[in-house]
C-alpha cells in the first residue's frame, strides 16, 4: 500500500470510530423513561407550530433583506455615477 492510501485509511478509520463512541455516549438519550420532575409542558397545535417553524422564520428573511437592499450604498453611487 502507499503512503497516500494508508493515510487515507487512517482518517476514515478515525471518524468512523469518532462517530460510533458519539453514538455510544448518546444513548441514554433515546431511553424511553421520564426522570424525576420532567415536565414537558402541553405541545404546540398546528397554527403554532406553522407560524414557529414556517412564518418566522420568512418573515425575519424578509426584514433581513429588506433592510439589506434599503442602505445598500452600492446602488445609491451607481445611480448617481450613471
Amino acid at each position: 500500500m502507499s503512503n497516500k492510501v494508508k493515510n487515507t485509511a487512517l482518517r476514515a478509520g478515525t471518524i468512523t470510530a469518532g462517530t460510533a463512541l458519539m453514538l455510544l455516549m448518546s444513548s441514554p438519550a433515546f431511553a424511553l423513561t421520564r426522570d424525576d420532575g420532567d415536565d414537558p409542558g402541553p405541545g404546540l397545535n398546528v397554527i403554532q407550530t406553522l407560524g414557529l417553524y414556517v412564518v418566522t422564520p420568512i418573515v425575519l428573511f424578509l426584514v433581513i433583506a429588506g433592510l439589506v437592499v434599503m442602505t445598500d450604498k452600492s446602488r445609491k453611487q451607481a445611480k448617481s455615477k450613471g
